[in-house]
């Protein structure tokens, strides 16, 4: 007896993680953070009230008009990204379904991962009712960090086979080095939230008529610098503790790799503030920062996780 079309579907889907699987945990990171980018480029172009209604568009339009212009196109364009998002999340789940008891973990990650984009589509809505308010706005970016991290965490253990996923060892890092790697996330966390709260005392509150918080954006800006040489120096002694301890070269990589992007994101931001905060500048900082929260995430994960490195990577 031949199987029924579904039945025959999902017998068809991937039973390991290939490298569909793979693929799509890759396209699943780098969607989310591309959204971050064309988020803040509605806020820098002053479109945040492109769409001055949400769920619709308009109150009688669920897409942007004619007349509402350029900043209605850009808006718009942000709202749709989300179904792109979505499709993406989709197929992750629907690849690991056969999956979902043998891989809990990636199955979990993958649910997380669909369940934030309408949470952060209802939280976009928020923004544009509460007419851009700042603080709300920043809590719409910390929650896109949150989804970064963990679509991190899911292209790293992508690449685990089952196998793999299933042993425990000791961590890859010393336990010097993963408190490091602790105070190292600790922060970045702390920086990207002072750096939200820099940018909602600034000028580019993505419409004319919104509303800032009010603080005083020199002082914020100092005080959000001050964790930035914190983290610098944790990462210098971090770097200097795996080098000398002979970590496993996928640790010190990571390292590297996240000192590379603090110190361009550093230079970067000072750039921008001498500067007076050029739209092209801030638009590549918002990129730092989800660059810079996902290489914390990878070097924290690689540091830290039990389980072995995979020979497919």
């Amino acid at each position: 007896m031949t199987q029924s079309g579904p039945a025959q579907l999902v017998d068809r889907l991937p039973r390991s993680t290939t490298p569909v699987v793979r693929r799509l945990a890759v396209a699943s990171l780098a969607s989310q953070i591309l959204i971050v980018v064309t988020g803040g480029a509605v806020r820098l172009t002053a479109s945040g009230l492109g769409c001055p209604e949400w769920p619709n568009c308009t109150a009688g339009s669920i897409i942007n008009t004619p007349e509402m212009g350029i900043h209605g196109v850009i808006e718009f364009g942000n709202r749709l990204l989300t179904f792109v998002l979505t499709a993406i999340a989709v197929a992750m789940l629907v690849s690991l379904w056969n999956l979902r008891r043998e891989r809990r973990d990636l199955f979990r990650l993958a649910v997380a991962l669909l369940a934030g984009i309408p949470t952060q589509a209802v939280w976009g809505g928020i923004t544009v009712l509460s007419n851009l308010n700042p603080w709300v706005v920043g809590g719409h970016f910390i929650v896109s960090m949150v989804l970064v991290v963990l679509a991190t965490i899911l292209v790293n253990r992508a690449w685990l086979s089952s196998e793999q996923a299933s042993v425990r060892q000791p961590p890859a890092a010393p336990r010097l080095l993963r408190q490091l790697l602790s105070v190292t996330a600790v922060l970045v966390t702390v920086t990207v939230f002072l750096g939200v709260i820099v940018t909602g005392s600034g000028p580019h509150a993505g419409d004319a008529g919104a509303s800032r918080n009010n603080l005083d954006p020199d002082l914020m800006t100092r005080i959000h610098a001050a964790p930035v040489y914190l983290l610098v120096i944790t990462l210098a002694v971090a770097l200097f503790v795996a080098y000398r301890s002979g970590v496993a070269p996928r640790v010190r990589r990571a390292l590297v790799l996240l000192a590379a992007v603090v110190l361009a994101q550093g230079a970067v931001g000072y750039l921008q503030h001498f500067l007076h905060l050029p739209i092209a500048l801030v638009a590549l900082h918002m990129l730092g920062a989800s660059l810079l929260t996902a290489a914390t995430a990878h070097a924290v994960y690689v540091g830290r996780t039990r389980q072995p490195v995979s020979t497919a990577e």
